[in-house]
């Protein structure tokens, strides 16, 4: 008796811990502006569900992310300008998040929380990088910075290729959601990295059918540059992703944990093209106005008040703190933090609140944002205030101001931009200790002779026109544990082409393999394209070829592929080798 009535002690102790842990849940969507939401004044589209949100949350008028995707993600996984962690762009190994950062996600795991990711992760891929390894027990979805399809394309589940079901942004609100039901009983951390309204543009027809021949009354700053179509499509898109939200939403409605869940909605960088922006100067990839401010919502029924905007300046760099602050999670190790925890804007409507700097920075360029003022990469600056479209440069009027900024500007080109000032000297890893897995994709390689890229962006893209014993395809490979391992090669073949011979090598180690089974995929993805695509690859079903098993020894090398024999036009087409560790 004594021993159940312990059992039932701690068993009831564990409840009541998990039911004072807040559940959190971080939407992320990709390359949506500030104005691509009713709620900030778009009449071209409905956005009821992210409205709400903000209506019964609150609102951060100036909300700052980076100019493009990788950069922002980074930022919000450590607290910390993304320069500190080794973020340099958005592909070929350039947007992995350095080692010695810790993530949120890792914080919120080792304080019990029940980790997952369901989307687009941009900010590594073989471990130690993947999600899987910077603190996500569960990931599903894609690790490159953008899909050349997105109706039940290839994806991968912690690692493993697989293949998805439907429409992406579909599928992965259904994981998570599905993810939030299994674990409604346990503390979660729930990430949500939405891939749209990135290109390719491509929406179900019951979201596509409102804006196919919508004029849209409301137009880009810059009208003469807008392409209408690539609009539509996106605002099709970014109302795809509201009926997701809501989706979401009902999901913690229905399993009871509204009001013990925080919510987080944002996008990570400005609009991925002309169309709408509240008049504001630049799209993605500018650090003006329009490239970096981006709508920003918190819902918490339980402890937040709702419907109130707040105007101090603040972003991505600020959500570790914020998060880990709201949870009540107070011992964690991280490096230095840039951010600050925004509880006291969100809980007190008159909070003390001390002044601050905000910057941006892309490749070379550097914005400073006070509360009212704007200091752009040309060093001219701009009253937000009252000229929030930055028209005129009010240096000579704000003399005081604009030294103020300048000097910032140029300490953080010094302290902090100047750590990615130099290349990515990174290999690509191989064989992590802990995990089984490793993808090496097409993205990550280079080529030499007659091969080509499928596409002038890396990140979907495979490798064709192998056709000849000079050409090679190599990547800067280094294995972090010696062993066994089984390779599988994801290739198309026309059976006319069967039978070349080809060696895979690292260092001194050899593989050799033929092709003998057809694989006639034909090109996808522009059937469902609402808009001309521009440098991004076109996407076929790859098949895995059994290449065999090859033994590694620990170190850098190239891992290279070449032809043996080539009896037809080409060796084959490649999308990826996967390298899973052989116990011995």
């Amino acid at each position: 008796m004594k021993y159940i009535v312990v059992v039932l002690f701690i068993f009831v102790g564990l409840l009541v811990r998990a039911a004072d842990k807040p559940n959190v849940v971080i939407i992320l969507t990709d390359d949506q502006g500030w104005g691509d939401l009713s709620i900030n004044g778009n009449t071209n589209l409905d956005t009821p569900n992210i409205d709400r949100l903000a209506q019964q949350g609150v609102g951060f008028s100036n909300f700052y992310v980076c100019p493009i995707c990788s950069p922002t993600r980074s930022e919000f996984l450590t607290g910390r300008y993304n320069p500190r962690g080794g973020v340099r762009s958005a592909s070929r190994g350039e947007e992995r998040l350095d080692l010695d950062e810790t993530t949120v996600a890792e914080i919120f795991r080792d304080n019990g929380y029940k980790t997952a990711a369901f989307g687009k992760w941009h900010n590594g891929m073989q471990p130690p990088y993947h999600p899987n390894a910077r603190g996500f027990d569960e990931y599903y979805g894609f690790c490159s910075g953008h899909w050349g399809n997105y109706y039940s394309p290839m994806l991968e589940h912690n690692g493993e290729i697989t293949k998805g079901e439907g429409f992406i942004i579909d599928d992965f609100t259904n994981r998570a959601m599905q993810y939030m039901e299994d674990h409604k009983d346990e503390p979660f951390f729930v990430y949500l990295p939405l891939n749209t309204p990135h290109s390719p543009m491509q929406v179900p027809d019951r979201f596509w059918k409102k804006f196919e021949n919508n004029d849209l009354g409301m137009r880009a700053r810059r009208e003469d540059k807008e392409n209408l179509q690539h609009s539509r499509a996106a605002l099709a898109m970014c109302e795809n992703i509201d009926w997701n939200v809501g989706r979401v939403t009902d999901k913690l409605d229905e399993l009871g944990l509204a009001d013990n869940t925080i919510v987080i909605y944002f996008s990570d960088n400005g609009p991925n093209g002309y169309r709408w922006n509240g008049d504001m100067k630049g799209k993605k990839g500018s650090v003006d106005e329009g490239g970096v401010r981006s709508p920003f919502f918190i819902h918490w029924p339980g402890k937040i008040e709702g419907g109130r905007k707040v105007e101090q300046i603040s972003g991505s760099i600020d959500l570790l703190p914020t998060l880990t602050d709201l949870a009540g999670i107070k011992k964690y190790d991280t490096l230095p933090l840039d951010g600050v925890s925004l509880k006291p804007l969100m809980l007190k409507k008159n909070a003390k609140w001390k002044d601050r700097l905000y910057v941006n920075h892309f490749k070379g360029k550097t914005s400073v944002r006070s509360q009212d003022f704007r200091l752009d990469q040309n060093g001219k600056l701009y009253d937000m205030i009252n000229d929030h479209g930055q028209r005129v440069d009010v240096t000579d009027k704000f003399p005081d101001v604009s030294k103020r900024l300048l000097k910032a500007q140029r300490a953080f080109d010094k302290d902090v931009a100047s750590l990615v000032a130099t290349p990515d000297d990174r290999a690509f890893s191989i064989g992590h200790p802990d995990y089984g897995f490793t993808q090496i994709p097409a993205r990550d390689g280079l080529y030499t002779g007659g091969v080509e890229r499928s596409g002038r962006a890396p990140n979907c893209s495979f490798f064709t026109n192998w056709t000849s014993k000079e050409d090679r395809i190599f990547w800067d490979a280094e294995v972090l544990a010696t062993g066994d391992y089984q390779v599988d090669v994801y290739y198309a073949c026309p059976e006319k082409d069967l039978g070349a011979t080809f060696e895979l090598s690292h260092g001194s180690a050899r593989l050799s393999g033929k092709v003998t089974v057809a694989n006639e995929s034909e090109m996808r993805g522009a059937e469902d394209d609402r808009s001309t695509r521009g440098g991004e690859s076109f996407v076929k079903d790859f098949k895995s070829l059994d290449l065999g098993v090859i033994h590694l020894e620990k170190g850098r090398a190239k891992l290279e592929l070449k032809a043996l024999d080539v009896p037809g036009d080409q060796v084959m087409e490649v999308r990826l080798l996967m390298f899973h560790r052989v116990d011995s």
